[in-house]
């Protein structure tokens, strides 16, 4: 029996698969192999903690998709995907992790059982779960096949939410602002760092009324003084020491959909140059913010981020957001538009970002950004309300 407890409806199922169809009607393909568990909780419902191992949906231009992994998993997919029971497919356990043989040659069976055994098929070919020798496996198993590359083109639909969507990173906002408001409290002189994180952990999964916490796509990073030069570090049991800033990035979850949201708390009187960053950073996002309108590119945002920034003589290189939403380890980004000078993609009502205008320097780290949402008209919305500033605990 198909999965009761879908987060959508199967009405939005059907659109996002027939908008999928269009992508694969106008790039010639008779099949789809989506790998990236995003795009296939996106397409399926399907909600499991096995990505490690291969698994796919395959989508078709004329039946309803197939969910393909491990033996083990298709319980899973039963119970989370919308799909019939007969549109599961399940590979057995001596495939995992064989050095005789490969998962993809049991995905080759398969799709030859589908009457896709030539033709052109697309794949995810730079994405995490798909491996080199998951590709050279295929072309051996199936020489018959011309293989297309189709990166990122189901990513590319989700950047504009439903509403149904954007209720949820709502949720997850909510939870983003009960972490933040939570370690802003907690984080003091002498308190270890591994004990906030566990704070953070228990503020994320409990979560608030009417939203549980799922698990987000990345662990809480929250590094200090010299270390948040560097701005990827997570945690160690080092205590929080007076004449330190600390940023913390992390996110609220809710059903996959995520809100990152991060602020930089102090200890101490903050230095000269730290406080000339942060005024900088803030007018950097009152800008792009109002730049992130309908009809605009994700250029301008960046160039107006980047334009305040320059105005007050701080320097920032790189890209200041990306896209966000549906999300599963090891990145809550979508992997589609960035804000940087170089992107020209023009921004439509219901596309969803984190405008991100981290500051690294040798001495500290500064991070205050904003989860938004482009509206119809005006300026983007931000999903979270807290204060935009450098927090300081004297």
């Amino acid at each position: 029996m198909p999965a009761t407890d879908l987060p959508f409806s199967r009405e939005e199922y059907q659109s996002r698969l027939a908008r999928t169809r269009a992508v694969m009607e106008q790039a010639n393909l008779d099949a789809l192999v989506i790998s990236d568990p995003s795009n296939q909780a996106w397409l399926t419902g399907y909600d499991g903690w096995s990505f490690y191992v291969h698994q796919a949906v395959i989508v078709f231009p004329d039946a309803d998709p197939v969910w393909w992994g491990r033996m083990m998993d298709t319980y899973g997919a039963y119970r989370t995907v919308w799909m019939e029971d007969d549109r599961v497919r399940g590979y057995d356990d001596g495939y995992v992790q064989a050095t005789d043989k490969h998962p993809m040659q049991d995905l080759a069976m398969l799709l030859v059982d589908c009457g896709v055994g030539s033709g052109r098929i697309g794949v995810e070919l730079d994405n995490y779960y798909f491996s080199a020798r998951a590709m050279h496996t295929l072309n051996a198993s199936l020489p018959q096949v011309a293989w297309s590359d189709a990166t990122g083109s189901v990513n590319r639909l989700r950047t504009v939410k439903s509403p149904a969507e954007i209720g949820f990173m709502r949720k997850a906002a909510a939870i983003s602002e009960k972490i933040i408001d939570g370690l802003l409290d907690r984080v003091g002189p002498g308190v270890p760092k591994n004990e906030i994180v566990a704070e953070i952990y228990r503020d994320a999964i409990r979560g608030v009324d009417g939203a549980w916490g799922d698990y987000p796509a990345i662990v809480p990073m929250l590094p200090s003084g010299v270390e948040a030069a560097a701005p990827h570090l997570t945690w160690n049991g080092r205590p929080f020491a007076r004449g330190e800033a600390t940023f913390f990035e992390i996110s609220g979850c809710y059903r996959r959909y995520h809100a990152p949201f991060c602020r930089t708390l102090f200890l101490g009187t903050p230095p000269a140059d730290l406080l000339h960053a942060e005024g900088a950073v803030a007018e950097g996002l009152e800008a792009g913010i109002d730049a992130a309108r309908a009809g605009n590119r994700a250029c301008d945002v960046a160039r107006a981020m980047f334009g305040a920034l320059k105005k007050a003589g701080v320097e920032k290189e790189g890209r200041c957001g990306y896209a966000i939403g549906l999300s599963y380890p090891p990145d809550w980004g979508e992997r589609t538009i960035s804000f940087r000078n170089s992107d020209e993609t023009v921004l439509e009502p219901g596309m969803t970002f984190h405008f991100m205008p981290g500051l690294w320097r040798d001495e500290w780290g500064l991070e205050i950004t904003e989860s938004i949402l482009i509206r119809e008209s005006g300026p983007a919305e931000t999903f979270c309300d807290r204060p935009r500033k450098l927090f300081v605990k004297p």
